[in-house]
């Protein structure tokens, strides 16, 4: 049984550069003539001249806020996708909003076979997916690799608990995907209905952190649990890989067919390798061309090759964020939905969103301050929290001048380290 889903993974550093930036010229003219909101970012350079990393460092990094803005301008895509490349794909809605056409090139289905392979998911194997299926692109996404890699796919989606371990008993499925903390709830409720779960011997995990304490929990139980680093633009941008014995290696291996940058917060510049920074991605896809996306993560560059002998640079994974968006229970929450309750609560002075761990389960409280001479009902405000945020959290009304006044709106105090 071979080692390496292909040979692109095993390439030496060199080839693997001159692969990308030969592809990446060609393909910005490209994106130059089809997509006229980007020939407006890129301006007068030549593209043609962008064919290393010193040259496409110089380009501006793209934030999600200048995406919304032109798409606010100019819906649906703002002027950044080929019309002519969106017959035939879907759409997905991203936090913000920000409007995503799906990648539906062989590549990117590859690109995630790529994950589920390292995380020693075979050809045949049967997958239980819990992403959405709806909005989201989650759901596809894993989906499309998981049967590139030649697995059979349950499309279980999210919630219905009871349901989803009834159809998990009678399949059979021998991997999980989904957020790294619904599996534990699948299987505790499995224990609790008296059904047999012990199928689940693998998983691949994304859009939340996979703190230490519930992955060993997960071994103890017989599933050896990997993890996936993705977005909605670019899929799994990095995966991490199984050793011989079934533990994790250090870091997690950039995917083929991108070029992942790490820049110091609020700039573009690289920084050294080691150095914590914010993941800036470039990627090819013609339909959607986005180029030094940056994503708001925080990682870092790990030294050398991975130990499992893919050889493309590795990362440190998920380190937080660069703003202060936070994931909770596998969705993003932003500064600008906290700020949309306190809209709708007129009462409300300041508020700031406290995001912790209940077990193994993510929790977040809202502590607002009231106004001068107003009640606060923690009811309503926790169901303006739930509508802005699509998340259910509790509220705690603090006195006058309680909060910190250093302009934190979502503070994230789970501990990545336990």
């Amino acid at each position: 049984m071979t080692e390496f889903f292909d040979a692109l993974e095993t390439r030496s550093h060199d080839q693997r550069e001159d692969a990308l930036f030969s592809a990446l010229p060609v393909f910005l003219a490209g994106a130059k003539q089809a997509a006229p909101a980007f020939a407006k970012r890129l301006g007068g350079i030549d593209p043609a001249t962008i064919a290393d990393r010193a040259a496409l460092a110089k380009l501006a990094v793209l934030r999600k806020s200048d995406i919304m803005t032109s798409q606010a301008k100019d819906p649906p895509f703002g002027g950044l996708a080929d019309p002519a490349a969106l017959a035939g794909r879907r759409v997905f809605q991203s936090p913000g909003p920000i409007w995503v056409p799906e990648d539906d090139r062989p590549e990117a289905g590859r690109a995630t076979a790529r994950a589920f392979f390292a995380a020693g998911v075979r050809r045949g194997d049967i997958v239980h997916n819990t992403f959405s299926h709806h909005m989201t692109p989650g759901g596809f996404l894993l989906d499309a690799g998981a049967r590139a890699l030649g697995c059979s796919v349950f499309p279980a989606g999210v919630g219905s608990t009871d349901l989803q371990v009834e159809a998990a008993a009678g399949l059979k499925p021998s991997v999980y995907c989904g957020t790294p903390d619904f599996l534990k709830v699948l299987l505790d409720r499995a224990a609790e209905m008296g059904k047999d779960l012990s199928s689940f011997r693998k998983a691949l995990v994304t859009a939340g952190a996979l703190f230490p304490s519930l992955r060993s929990e997960y071994l103890s139980r017989g599933v050896s649990v990997m993890q996936c680093y993705a977005t909605a633009e670019f899929g799994v941008i990095a995966y991490e890989a199984a050793g011989p014995n079934g533990a994790p290696n250090p870091g997690m291996v950039v995917n083929e067919h991108i070029i992942v940058e790490i820049v110091r917060p609020g700039t573009g510049d690289p920084v050294p390798e080691g150095e914590v920074g914010e993941v800036v991605v470039t990627g090819f896809n013609p339909a959607y061309p986005l180029v030094r996306l940056g994503t708001g993560d925080l990682s870092a560059v790990l030294a050398g090759p991975s130990p499992c002998g893919r050889t493309n640079t590795r990362i440190r994974g998920w380190m937080g964020r660069a703003d202060q968006r936070t994931k909770v229970k596998g969705m993003f929450v932003d500064p600008a939905q906290i700020a949309d309750v306190t809209r709708r609560q007129p009462g409300i002075a300041r508020a700031r969103l406290v995001v912790t761990r209940n077990g193994e389960m993510d929790a977040m409280t809202l502590h607002v301050e009231p106004k001068a001479g107003h009640g606060l009902d923690a009811n309503a405000v926790a169901m303006a929290l739930r509508d802005a945020t699509r998340l259910g959290g509790s509220v705690t009304v603090v006195k006058p001048g309680a909060l910190p006044n250093d302009g934190k709106v979502i503070s994230d105090e789970r501990d990545y380290a336990k």
